[in-house]
């Protein structure tokens, strides 16, 4: 029956708990279809998210581990399961839950397999590769907020921001972050914030919560207005465990996010520190690279030839006279050597040449062509002869004997006499002509007196 209450008649709060847990309790134990969201182990208890299949409504569900273990194999999230259990509403804290008491794993939930195959085929389109990733700028001077209406996440991420780098301007689009028109507000607020200039980098983010809670940011539409965006877009949807397909489209993925925040803006005070790291380091530098040149510098100066260069330039004088005096003595000695060998040379020369067979008192007769005459049987009776000496030469005509005495020899009795021709001695013609063949002297031999005719002297 109802309650019967009024404004001066008022029930306390733990009236209502009570009657709404009085309630409950008489619903007994029920079967319950819905599909699993969420799955977490604490001990000796599994916590579950139940969600319905048609409706974007959830209950918890507090199983214990040993019921839950019991099914082989254990169900997963998204598995679609029939739980038996008891309605449960905690008094204290006005809060309601099953407690299960049996599970029986139905089938694949629909809704993760939905997601599924909406994921692989916007991978296979390539809205998901590496490759289109953004980087972000170090310094953004407008950074875009897109989160819920005074939302815990946009106050986070404001704060670190403002904290890392105060200088940082937001632009702020609040929207519904769940429920059916969640998709299409994120997907004009995004489209606001790149078309606007000065926005360098666009933040969505949004608190953890259930999968059907985050069910808008893996909406279609909104995964390729990201994907379409000029404009690097960071998502901080829930917490580690949650993947919306936002995640796997957005040039950056964060954990949280104050961590959204702290990846985006710099931190001030790192930057100053690393600043004051890299000026040290240079001086370091510097201060090396100049002590390294005066130390160069000073071993050069300290060097002989820089301290004292005309003591090095004396040396040096030193070392070409030593080398003149040297090239000298084996200049003349090499020139001492050459003369002796063309004296050498010389003497053999001069006791060869036929010359000097003419200064020891011989004569080379020669006919009018210049043939050496070898015999007194090639000489004609009065032909011209040459007689050539070493400092000059006689004409003369030869001229045979009437007859062999008895004490000449044959030689003597065939040969011509020889008469010298009337006139002074001629020069030889300055013309090359043969080298006439010495004779060699003999032994001397006095020649047999010729017998001379009455009244004649004899002949020399």
């Amino acid at each position: 029956m109802a309650l019967q209450t009024s404004a001066e008649s008022p029930v306390p709060v733990r009236t209502v708990l009570q009657l709404v847990g009085g309630w409950v309790s008489r619903l007994g134990r029920i079967w319950v279809d819905g599909e699993i969201a969420e799955l977490a182990r604490r001990g000796g208890t599994v916590f579950l998210t139940l969600r319905d299949p048609a409706a974007a409504v959830s209950v918890r569900v507090v199983c214990p581990r040993i019921v839950f273990e019991a099914i082989n194999p254990p169900p997963s999230e998204g598995a679609r399961v029939v739980v038996y259990a008891k309605p449960d509403f905690n008094a204290t804290r006005g809060s309601f839950a099953l407690t299960a008491l049996d599970i029986r794993p139905v089938g694949i939930g629909e809704l993760l397999a939905r997601l599924e195959q909406l994921r692989r085929g916007l991978a296979a389109e390539g809205l998901f590769s590496p490759e289109r990733k953004r980087r972000l700028p170090f310094l953004p001077h407008v950074v875009g907020l897109i989160c819920g209406r005074d939302s815990a996440a946009q106050r986070d991420v404001q704060r670190i921001a403002a904290r890392r780098w105060p200088a940082v301007r937001f632009r702020v689009e609040q929207v519904a972050v769940q429920g059916p028109y969640a998709a299409g507000e994120i997907t004009e607020a995004l489209n606001r914030l790149d078309g606007a200039p000065g926005v360098d980098v666009i933040i969505i983010a949004r608190g953890g919560g259930s999968l059907e809670d985050l069910l808008p940011f893996s909406d279609e539409s909104l995964i390729r207005a990201v994907a379409a965006c000029r404009t690097p877009v960071v998502s901080a949807i829930g917490h580690e465990q949650d993947t919306p397909l936002l995640d796997h489209v957005a040039d950056l993925r964060a954990a949280t996010p104050t961590d959204a925040a702290k990846r985006v803006v710099p931190d001030v005070t790192e930057q100053l520190a690393l600043i004051a790291g890299l000026r040290d380091r240079a001086r370091r530098c510097v201060n090396g690279r100049i002590e390294r040149e005066m130390s160069w510098l000073a071993a050069v100066t300290s060097r002989p030839s820089i301290a004292d260069p005309v003591r090095e330039v004396e040396r040096h004088q030193e070392q070409v006279a030593a080398l003149a005096q040297r090239v000298r003595r084996c200049l003349g000695a090499a020139l001492d050597r050459a003369g002796d060998d063309v004296a050498h040379t010389r003497a053999r020369l001069l006791a060869l040449s036929p010359a000097s067979t003419l200064g020891r008192g011989y004569a080379i007769v020669q006919h009018a062509d210049d043939g050496v005459v070898r015999s007194a049987a090639e000489v004609a009776d009065a032909e011209r002869l040459t007689v050539r000496f070493a400092e000059d030469q006689l004409s003369v005509t030869a001229a045979r004997q009437p007859g062999p005495s008895p004490a000449q020899s044959p030689a003597q009795s065939a040969g011509p006499s020889l008469a010298q021709s009337a006139g002074p001695a001629e020069k030889p013609a300055e013309k090359p002509a043969e080298k006439p063949a010495a004779k060699k002297p003999g032994p001397a031999r006095k020649p047999a007196p010729a017998k001379s005719r009455p009244g004649q002297a004899p002949r020399r």
